[in-house]
C-alpha cells in the first residue's frame, strides 16, 4: 500500500523541508554557503542581474588559529564567485561553534547591522531551506531584518528518492530541522 501512495508521501516529505519562496527587492543576497555549491552562486547571479539586490554576501568560516577567514574556504568562495560571474561579493566571517548554523546566523546578523542592511534574500539548498529560514528568522528577524528565502530548484522535491544520496540528504535535513526546531531554538540562551 505504501508503494502505491509513495509519489504523494515522498513529495510531501520533500516539501516539508522547503521554505516558501517570496522574492522582493532587498538590500543583499546571502548565499547559504555552509556546503559550497556552484548552483547557489549562479542563482545569486541571476537575482542580482534581475536587480533584486545590489550586494551578495558569502559567509566564510574563521580559522580558529588566526581569527581570519579560512584560506581554503575563502579560496573556494572566490573561485565559485568568479566562475558563476556573480560579480563582487562581500565575505562575511563566521564562527564554526556548535550549533554552527545558529552561531553563524548571529555573526551574519552582526555584519548586517554594521553594514546597515535591513533586508536579505537567502539563497539556500533546497532541502536545507526550511531550516535556514527558521534559524535566520529567529535571529535576523528579531533584529528587524526582513528575510526572503530562495530555495534551490523545486523539481527535486519529487525526485529525492531516485538516488541513495537524495535519501541520505533528506533524512539528514529532516533530523537537523527537528534538532534546531525543538532543541536549539528552544533551549539555548540568547547570545550577548
Amino acid at each position: 500500500m505504501s508503494w502505491l501512495t509513495s509519489a504523494w508521501w515522498t513529495a510531501a516529505i520533500g516539501r516539508s523541508l522547503v521554505c516558501e519562496s517570496v522574492l522582493l527587492p532587498s538590500d543583499a543576497i546571502l548565499i547559504d554557503n555552509f556546503d559550497p555549491d556552484y548552483l547557489l552562486f549562479e542563482r545569486a547571479r541571476n537575482l542580482r542581474n534581475a536587480a533584486m539586490a545590489p550586494r551578495v554576501l558569502v559567509p566564510v568560516a574563521i580559522d580558529a588559529a588566526t581569527g581570519l577567514p579560512n584560506r581554503v574556504a575563502l579560496g573556494v568562495a572566490e573561485v565559485l564567485a568568479q566562475l558563476s560571474r556573480v560579480g563582487s561579493v562581500d565575505i562575511v566571517p563566521i564562527r564554526q561553534v556548535e550549533p554552527i548554523t545558529l552561531n553563524a546566523a548571529r555573526d551574519i546578523g552582526d555584519f548586517l547591522a554594521r553594514a546597515g542592511l535591513k533586508s536579505v534574500i537567502v539563497v539556500t539548498p533546497l532541502f536545507r531551506s526550511r531550516r535556514s529560514a527558521l534559524i535566520y528568522s529567529a535571529t535576523l528577524g528579531k533584529a528587524g531584518v526582513r528575510l526572503h528565502c530562495e530555495p534551490g530548484p523545486l523539481s527535486a522535491v519529487e525526485r529525492w528518492t531516485d538516488t541513495w544520496h537524495g535519501v541520505q540528504n533528506v533524512v539528514e535535513q529532516w533530523i537537523k530541522l527537528q534538532y534546531y526546531r525543538f532543541y536549539v531554538l528552544l533551549t539555548l540562551p540568547r547570545a550577548p
